[in-house]
Order: structure tokens, then sequence, then C-alpha cells
């Protein structure tokens, strides 16, 4: 009976090219749990891979919604005009996705350089204590249930490939994954344009209507209605209850330009 190798030790044969890519996407006899066809298709799985776009397009959306929607509503409070509304708004939409592009790519940026040390001291401790580096790729290997036997190979065709032996060790010992060249750019720039087409969509209302109540009205009510759209998509890519995520976004947004509303109001006065 073959060996029951997880997907994390699969991967670690992988980077130490003791397998070929090929094999990783044979077909696997699932237990006849329906997901083989019984002609012997591919196995095909199907994984959400744009976790880290999601989460920045999510941040930057989450804020242009909310912070935008809260400062609209405070000044409508104050009563005054669309015009200083829609001037004040596109303001801080502006710097809101400057300053939140410019978050994310430091954190990207800073992510990227603690990988490459991380790295270099790995690379460092292998060349000087190569026996102690095998001892914790063996310790890793048997953690997910392999034998010696079934590990030493593995641990033998590591020492003999230094890169692939770094990288097994920076994702299973460290639990860090090499960062996407380019990530840090890429991040500034989805955060950036998440935030601005969140915070349009509060303050158009200012820009077709000319009676601030009025513009008001409309504006919650677009505004509510797209964070609940936002919070139901939102769960739906990271695996909560849509519903429960739509709710949970509504409220926060709901509550931050009320409180922005009540409190320009009460100094207005």
């Amino acid at each position: 009976m073959a060996p029951n190798v997880t997907r994390p030790a699969v991967d670690g044969a992988l980077e130490a090219g003791l397998l070929d890519r090929d094999d990783k996407h044979r077909p696997r006899d699932h237990g006849g749990d329906g997901d083989s066809s019984s002609d012997g298709g591919e196995h095909v799985e199907r994984h959400f891979m744009a976790g880290e776009i999601v989460r920045d397009a999510v941040m930057g959306a989450s804020d242009g919604l909310t912070v935008p929607f809260a400062l609209a509503a405070g000044l409508s409070g104050a009563s005054v005009p669309s015009l200083v509304v829609v001037t004040a708004g596109l303001a801080e939409v502006a710097a809101g996705a400057i300053a939140m592009g410019l978050g994310g790519y430091l954190a990207a940026k800073s992510e990227a350089d603690h990988y490459e040390k991380e790295r270099k001291r790995e690379e460092e401790e292998i060349e000087r204590s190569p026996e102690t580096e095998a001892e914790e790729v063996a310790e890793i290997l048997a953690n997910f249930g392999l034998m010696q036997s079934e590990y030493e190979p593995v641990v033998a065709a590591l020492r003999k490939r230094r890169d692939a032996w770094v990288d097994f060790m920076m994702r299973f010992e460290l639990g860090l994954e090499r960062p996407e060249p380019g990530r840090a750019m890429r991040s500034a720039a989805t955060i950036s344009l998440a935030y601005v087409v969140g915070g349009m969509i509060p303050l158009l209302p200012y820009m077709l209507l000319s009676e601030v109540f009025m513009a008001l009205k409309v504006s919650v009510g677009v505004t509510l209605l797209a964070l609940f759209v936002f919070g139901y998509v939102k769960g739906l890519f990271t695996g909560s209850r849509p519903f429960s995520s739509a709710l949970q976004t509504t409220c926060i947004g709901a509550l931050a330009s009320a409180a922005a509303f009540l409190i320009a109001r009460a100094v207005s006065k």
C-alpha cells in the first residue's frame, strides 16, 4: 500500500526535484468520494489562487466605501452645500488612495525584504551546520507521518540541491513563501484603485443633486447597498458566511456615517 503522503510533503518533494510536475496532477483514487470519474478521467482541483489581490482589493474598497461616506454624512450634518461635500470628498479620496497605496507598498516591500533576510540567514546555517539542518528536514517530514525509510531519500536528495533545500526550509520550517516579483507595486495599485472606486460611490449623489439632504438620503441608500453587496462578495471569496459578512460590513459603514453625521450636527448647532 502506498504511504499516505500529504500535500505539503508532495510540494517538498517537488521542490527537491524528486517528482516531476506532471506527477502532481496525475489522477488519484479518492476512496470513492465521487470526485474521480470511473472512466479514468483526470482529477482537476479548483482552488482560488488570487488571495493577495482579493485581500488588497477588500482593504481598499472597504475603506473607500466607509471613510468618504462618513465624511460626506458629517458634512451634510453641518448643512454645507453639495459642492463643498463633493470638493472635500474628492480631496479625501485622493489623499486616502495615496496613503492606502503607500501603506500597501511599504507592507509588501517589508515582507519581501524580510524574506530575503531570512533566506540569507538560512543559507548561512546550511553552509555552517549541514548535519543539523538535515536533521531538521527529517524532523519536519516525520511530523507529516513519513517513516524513516521514506524521508531519508528526500533528505539525501535535498542535500544535493542547495537551492531546493533552502526553499524547503523557508517554507516548512519558517512558514515563509517567496513573494512574487512586483508584488509591492501591484499591491499599491490594487489598494489605491479599489479605494477610489469605493470612495466615488457615496459622493456620486452629491455630484448629481444640488440639495444636500436629498443627496444624503440617496447616498445612504446607495452606499449601504454597495456595502452589503461588497460584504457578501467578500464572504464568498474569503470562505466566511456571505450573509453574515454582508451584514457586518453594512453595519460598520452605517455606524461610522451615523456617528459622523450626529457629531457634525451637534457641533454646528
